[in-house]
């Protein structure tokens, strides 16, 4: 039997490793949220904050949010809580919720 550790993509998408950041969770009042702190030189294009309905233009620093447990619907369709990413400002998700 090998020892090699499994792909990242056979991997649950929670031990799946990301680019750059640190990684923390945060309770919210709609919830438990992983936050990840992105700096500028780690984001190679531009997201749309949903805190503020603006563009996160690429070498920006912010976080990507998703929630500690997916909903119902990413759970059966087996994407976890990966579609559940959200890209915000850093100041939009402090004010969040």
């Amino acid at each position: 039997m090998s020892r090699r550790r499994p792909s990242k993509w056979q991997r649950p998408v929670s031990d799946r490793p990301l680019l750059g950041g640190t990684q923390s969770r945060e309770a919210k009042a709609d919830g438990e949220w992983n936050v990840r702190r992105l700096s500028g030189s780690a984001s190679a294009k531009s997201y749309r904050c949903p805190g503020c309905d603006q563009q996160i233009p690429p070498a920006t620093p912010h976080v990507v949010v998703w929630p500690e447990n997916p909903s119902l619907l990413g759970a059966i369709g087996g994407s976890q809580s990966l579609d559940e990413r959200r890209h915000w400002h850093t100041a939009c998700w402090q004010r969040s919720r």
